[in-house]
């Protein structure tokens, strides 16, 4: 298959948690939600311009939701593959990149005020797509997601899609074995105001051009599981049966999916009477 039948989508998921960037913006942070979706616009234009085949979804990682900013819910599939007619300009600038921070902007702020299967199925059938997920990570792991996300990594490892992971906070045990198992980067940001520079330094260069460039070298993964009741990495522990929950101390109803356990006792030894031996 030639080159100009590859689709190249970066899709880049940016964590928009209001507690943790509301804690920023009162610590008198540099990083602000603006800068860090500024630094990701820049980050899916530059990637844009690198092939005329590559495309862009960026998706807002909230609450209790996830939701597209661009393609936003008024593009259809074919805006989403290039495939609009979108020519001219506006202030001299290029007309998509343009609507894409325009629509990105409007996707943010009604969200602040789901998925990457479904677009390939309605790209074109003759095109193959190369996918990578770019996770742009602010707050702090959420241990009722652990199942659903491992399946997601291993989702993404069948689909050959790497996962990368741009830290700004605390590490996540979790992005770490994702990029370990799917073969991405895993970087925690030493300097949360040069956002922009690792972004475009380490997460546009696609997995090819990787092999050519000297990148930060990959950090040690603790495959360790956390539990669920105190978010403890532990070596063994207990496992529901039925929603694979994982705790440090056992527990005769599961928290998370609340199945009660049969608890089976060890048969009881009736003690043997002893015989006594009358002496003669």
């Amino acid at each position: 298959m030639s080159g100009d039948d590859e689709l190249n989508l970066l899709v880049i998921v940016v964590d928009t948690n209001p507690i943790w960037w509301g804690k920023q913006a009162l610590g008198g942070s540099e990083l602000t939600l603006s800068k860090c979706l500024d630094a990701a616009m820049v980050l899916g234009n530059s990637h844009l311009f690198m092939n005329r085949n590559n495309k862009l979804a960026v998706i807002a990682s909230h609450i209790q939701e996830s939701r597209f900013l661009y393609p936003g819910k008024h593009w259809a599939p074919a805006d989403i593959f290039g495939e609009s007619n979108i020519s001219g300009s506006k202030d001299g600038k290029y007309e998509l990149l343009t609507t894409i921070n325009e629509t990105i902007a409007e996707e943010i702020k009604d969200l602040m005020t789901n998925n990457i299967h479904r677009m390939t199925k309605e790209g074109k059938a003759s095109q193959e797509i190369k996918s990578r997920i770019l996770v742009i990570k602010a707050a702090e792991d959420s241990a009722l997601q652990y199942m659903n996300f491992m399946n997601v990594i291993f989702a993404a490892q069948k689909q050959n899609i790497l996962i990368d992971a741009c830290v700004l906070d605390s590490d996540s045990g979790l992005l770490q074995q994702a990029c370990d198992i799917t073969g991405g980067i895993y970087l925690k940001i030493p300097h949360m105001p040069s956002l922009l520079q690792y972004l475009l330094w380490v997460y546009l260069p696609d997995q090819e051009q990787r092999s050519q460039l000297i990148l930060p070298p990959p950090v040690h993964v603790d495959y360790r599981a956390a539990c669920f009741c105190h978010r403890n990495l532990i070596e063994i522990g207990y496992v529901c049966s039925v929603c694979l929950s994982i705790f440090c101390s056992f527990s005769p109803i599961c928290t998370t999916c609340e199945t009660a356990f049969k608890i089976s006792l060890p048969a009881v030894m009736k003690a043997k009477k002893k015989k006594l031996k009358l002496a003669v």
